[in-house]
């Protein structure tokens, strides 16, 4: 049996700080959704390709996704929970400069200084959601995640109904949601600091699994992600340039729809993780990943109350193996929880930018509609889940 330096078990669920940590990822989502929510008014008033609103992405995802795993895996051996204030910091320059940055090249050091945020926030108030989880490991991880997806959903609202009508300067105005957000984390720093200097040697479960099928599963947990951000990438960066240029709707109208989406994938998120915990995580994967291809394979075809109606139902089933994959992947590699939380949401990150770079360029080359049918098939990569071991016993 391993060995490692991890807080004792909780006997009880800490809602206030499940909730807690949860309502600051919502308000770090939320700033960070600022950003592809304002690409139209980017892409007018800076005169930008589509291949350019891909690298502005690109940026905020590789700052967001190279430095999660090195940051989860010094914090397994030494925790630091004041890094979450200052993460958030961060976030708040980035949102700052964003504000009042007057060239493409600026953008791109602000979206990077945002993402640089996240890879500081997101392994460390994970690690503490799941030491408030009472041993539902799902439930925590979803109330954690779904905060981050509700702010994603809430930022086209906000750039909508303030930004869009004042201009990119009112993107200063949110400050103070970033400075409201390092309150609330001072106070959570200050509650796992007291917990982390009493935490005792535990025993850390084995799998019971060779090495070799340890990798095969994580590197089939990675494929299902790329399959996963790929499709979630083409939809968070160019949904709204498509329905503007399929439909003829209004921004407005575009980002309220957008906000539609979004709001379903975070309910999705919510309610994949306590199913995962009952059913087992990788029922979940299967169901999330290969499930959404009917929907996926039916939206470019739709019209735009069919499309407004099939980005609800994908956005539920994508989402729902959202916290089974970070879950199970910690089941893969017990003792690890800070490198598996960001070495995934780090890859999520990254993957997502990576897709809207490429997606940018094939946009640029072909057309919207012609990428939307090409990405409809990578839900199929789900049928890779037929190699993930049943952990259900370990749950």
């Amino acid at each position: 049996m391993s060995q490692a330096l991890t807080a004792p078990p909780l006997q009880r669920t800490l809602f206030p700080v499940l909730l807690a940590v949860s309502f600051c990822h919502l308000l770090n989502d939320l700033i960070q959704s600022l950003l592809p929510a304002i690409y139209p008014i980017l892409k007018d008033g800076y005169a930008l390709s589509f291949a350019q609103i891909g690298y502005i992405t690109l940026a905020f995802q590789l700052t967001a996704s190279l430095l999660q795993p090195v940051v989860g895996l010094y914090t397994d051996r030494r925790p630091v929970p004041f890094s979450l204030p200052a993460g958030m910091g961060c976030t708040l320059a980035g949102l700052l400069l964003l504000s009042a940055a007057g060239s493409f090249g600026l953008l791109l050091v602000a979206a990077g200084l945002v993402g640089l945020g996240s890879s500081v926030f997101h392994p460390e108030a994970a690690r503490v959601a799941r030491a408030a989880s009472g041993g539902r490991y799902g439930l925590a991880q979803s109330v954690f995640q779904v905060g981050g997806n509700a702010g994603a959903a809430l930022g086209p609202l906000a750039a909508a109904f303030v930004v869009l009508r004042f201009g990119q300067g009112s993107i200063a105005w949110f400050s103070g949601v970033a400075l409201l957000a390092m309150a609330v984390l001072w106070a959570v720093s200050r509650w796992y600091a007291a917990r982390s200097r009493t935490r005792v040697a535990a025993a850390v479960r084995e799998t019971g699994l060779p090495r070799h099928r340890v990798a095969l599963s994580i590197a089939v947990l990675v494929a299902l992600l790329f399959s996963k951000f790929f499709y979630v990438a083409s939809l968070n960066t160019y949904y709204t340039f498509y329905l503007i240029e399929t439909f003829g709707v209004s921004v407005q109208a575009s980002q309220l729809l957008l906000f539609l989406f979004l709001g379903a994938f975070a309910v999705g998120v919510l309610a994949g993780g306590p199913i995962g915990d009952r059913v087992g995580r990788k029922r979940v994967i299967w169901f999330s990943i290969l499930g959404v291809l009917p929907f996926t394979l039916a939206l470019p075809y739709a019209n735009l109350a069919w499309t407004a109606a099939l980005t609800v139902v994908i956005g539920l089933v994508l989402a729902s193996a959202s916290s089974a994959i970070i879950v199970y992947a910690q089941e893969l590699l017990p003792g690890n929880v800070g490198l598996v939380n960001g070495l995934f949401f780090g890859l999520a990150f990254g993957l997502g930018g990576l897709g809207a770079a490429v997606l940018g360029e094939l946009i640029d080359l072909t057309s919207i509609t012609t990428v939307y049918r090409i990405c409809a098939y990578l839900p199929a990569l789900g049928l890779l889940a037929v190699f993930l071991p049943d952990m259900r016993s370990e749950t």
